[in-house]
């Protein structure tokens, strides 16, 4: 009885150590990152030429989504020579204009056609992509997901790797 006892605590325990990254979108990482393609911008265009680009897929609706837009904020400002954060919402103009709290501080932009998230296969949000200055996706997922959270650890990481 100990016996199994044990063997079963330890297939529980390998079992939680060894679970892959849960993705809601089609997984693309150390790949070529799609065109960002947007319908409009709601701020000016970003520049990101040499730059790395985290892109948020967020909406207005979306109660984690809101949630990350201040330490979308942290981030843009933290990393602001190397980094530019942009958010894609599907919604309108009108329907992202009308959020005022949390304000959002980073480049932002709607595709109500949705060619981005159609083409990443984006099943739930907020899904981000971080992408390094030769145009590959080094981070992607859902960002606050328990053990793989995107955090300023991480993309300082990133930076200090990929960085031109």
């Amino acid at each position: 009885m100990k016996k199994t006892l044990l063997l079963l605590a330890f297939l529980f325990v390998l079992n939680a150590f060894s679970q892959e990254k849960k993705m809601w979108a089609k997984s693309i990482i150390n790949q070529k990152a799609p065109k960002i393609t947007v319908e409009k911008w709601l701020s000016d265009k970003p520049n990101t030429k040499g730059k790395f680009v985290l892109i948020d897929f967020w909406a207005t609706w979306c109660g984690p989504c809101k949630r990350a837009i201040p330490e979308l904020n942290k981030f843009k400002t933290e990393f602001e020579n190397d980094l530019v954060v942009i958010g894609i919402s599907d919604e309108t103009k009108e329907e992202v204009n009308k959020l005022i709290n949390p304000k959002i501080e980073y480049y932002s932009a709607i595709d109500t056609n949705r060619k981005m998230y159609n083409f990443l296969e984006i099943s739930a949000i907020p899904h981000c992509i971080l992408i390094d200055p030769d145009g590959i996706i080094r981070w992607e997922g859902y960002p606050i997901l328990r053990g793989y959270e995107l955090t300023s650890e991480v993309i300082k990481e990133i930076i200090e790797k990929y960085k031109q």
